[in-house]
């Protein structure tokens, strides 16, 4: 199937200086899309990003800011709008966490739930409504919330992440019937994916046994990278979907279809 040209349309992703974030928004680029590139700390890989999708084609923003900072979100909101002059694509994918076994419950604090949801679902909520105005005036307004399996399935790094990736889930619920018919809100749920993020935590050995175990629970036996979820989230961010809202679409490897045998 011959992929939708998306040529005059702005997307924002945010977190997009690596990971899944830096591969969804490369996809868009390479599709046509101006994107803003959004990042909180990582100004050097976010330049780095911007430079791959400008080889593409694509006219590129970069945007600083914290998106569990409503003001922020606001700034980056504006980033699109000024360069753009338009916003039809939204993808919360900045996240955080706190690695805590499940079992040991001081090993979290009310404080780490705090900071965890104003990431992961205040901040997701405060970006699209700092987009909503002119995501409602393109003639596909699209919204992607970058979840978890871990919000299904209460797996992950720790209850509050798992927690925050359910509440998020369910906002997109929320927001799919809210902002009907102008806008659609979907999400993807990935399983484990091979990114930055897990050999930074965990080192390339570490990243190896963790991948080496999903995969003998996964009914595929196999993980994603950040590239193969860029797809599903590129997506459900085109008109190619433009029939779906309210959806959440794991992918996961097949893991929940063999999730009986996990423990948290």
């Amino acid at each position: 199937m011959e992929q939708t040209d998306l040529k005059g349309k702005a997307a924002i992703v945010t977190g997009s200086s690596s990971g899944i974030g830096a591969s969804v928004a490369l996809a868009l680029a390479r599709r046509g899309a101006g994107v803003v590139i959004n990042y909180s700390k990582s100004a050097q890989e976010a330049e780095d990003v911007a430079a791959e999708a400008r080889k593409a084609g694509a006219k590129v923003a970069i945007a600083q800011g914290n998106v569990a900072v409503d003001a922020d979100c606001r700034r980056i909101a504006a980033a699109a709008s000024d360069t753009f002059g338009r916003i039809d694509i939204l993808v919360n994918n900045a996240g955080t966490t706190k690695f805590a076994g499940h079992r040991d419950l001081d090993a979290l604090s009310a404080e780490d739930f705090a900071s965890i949801y104003a990431v992961n679902v205040i901040g997701a909520f405060q970006m699209i409504r700092a987009c909503v105005e002119q995501l409602r005036r393109s003639d596909d307004g699209a919204v992607v919330n970058v979840s978890s399996i871990a919000g299904i399935e209460g797996l992950g790094s720790s209850v509050a992440y798992a927690a925050s990736k359910g509440a998020l889930n369910t906002m997109t619920l929320s927001l799919a019937r809210a902002l009907a018919p102008e806008i659609r809100v979907n999400a993807v749920c990935p399983g484990l994916v091979a990114t930055p993020w897990f050999t930074e935590r965990f080192g390339v050995e570490g990243l190896e046994r963790i991948k080496d175990n999903y995969k003998k629970t996964a009914v595929l036996q196999r993980v994603a990278d950040g590239d193969e979820i860029a797809k599903s989230v590129v997506f459900l961010a085109t008109p190619d979907s433009r029939n779906i809202t309210g959806e959440t679409l794991l992918s996961d490897g097949g893991l929940r279809l063999s999730i009986g045998g996990l423990r948290a």
